[in-house]
C-alpha cells in the first residue's frame, strides 16, 4: 500500500511566539527533520506551509486557518498528483517522532484512520488518514469546521494506545514543543 505523506509547519504558535519549523533538534530544524523521518515512511509527501523544508509545499487558505484545512490543502494537493491512498500527517513540532514510528503507521493493517493515543489523547497530527476521511475532511471545511477532532468524531478510527506503539516507541515520540517551558523540557533551541 503507497502512503503518503503531509508535513505540517505553517501553525502560528501563539504560546509560542515564533515559527515551531524553524526550532532546532541537534542542528537540524524540526522542518527538515519532520521531512527526513516523513519521507522515510512515505511517499509522495509535501509540506502544507511556507516552504520551510526540502519538500514541495502547498499553503492552505487562508494560511493559518488550521491543521484541518491544512490537511484538505495537502490532500487535494497529493489527489492532484495521483495519490489516492492514506496519508500520514505529521506536525513538524514532534521533536522525538522517529521513521519508525511512522513506518509503523504506515504498515498497520487498518484499513480506517489510525490515531495513536498517549494518556487517553489522540495525537492527531502524527496520524494516518484513510482516503475516505480525507474526503470527509474535505466536507467538515466546506461546512466550517476547523478542529482536527470534528474529523475523529465523524469518521472510522483505530486508536492505538500505549499497549500498541510501545514496540515502536516510548510517550517522549509524541511529545510537542507548545510553549517557552517545553524548549527547555526538550531540548529543542531556537536558531541564532
Amino acid at each position: 500500500m503507497c502512503v503518503g505523506g503531509l508535513l505540517l509547519t505553517g501553525g502560528t504558535s501563539r504560546r509560542l511566539g515564533f515559527e515551531k519549523a524553524s526550532l532546532l533538534r541537534d542542528g537540524e530544524s524540526l522542518a527538515d527533520r519532520g521531512a527526513r523521518v516523513l519521507g522515510d515512511a512515505c511517499s509522495p509527501a509535501l509540506e502544507v506551509g511556507p516552504g520551510a523544508s526540502r519538500l514541495a509545499a502547498v499553503r492552505e487558505d487562508p494560511p493559518g486557518s488550521g491543521p484541518l484545512v491544512a490537511v484538505v490543502a495537502g490532500a487535494t494537493a497529493l489527489r492532484a498528483e495521483g495519490h489516492a491512498g492514506p496519508v500520514i500527517v505529521l506536525a513538524c513540532d514532534l521533536p522525538f517522532v522517529e521513521s519508525r514510528v511512522l513506518i509503523w503507521l504506515a504498515e498497520h493493517p487498518s484499513a480506517s484512520t489510525v490515531v495513536p493515543r498517549v494518556g487517553g489523547e489522540a495525537q492527531s497530527l502524527c496520524a494516518r488518514y484513510s482516503p475516505e476521511a480525507l474526503l470527509v475532511a474535505e466536507q467538515l471545511v466546506a461546512e466550517g469546521e476547523r478542529s482536527m477532532r470534528s474529523l475523529l468524531t465523524a469518521v472510522r478510527t483505530t486508536y492505538l494506545d500505549e499497549d500498541a506503539w510501545n514496540e515502536v516507541c516510548d510517550a517522549q515520540a509524541f511529545a510537542d514543543v507548545d510553549t517557552p517551558a517545553d524548549l527547555e523540557h526538550l531540548g529543542v533551541t531556537r536558531p541564532l
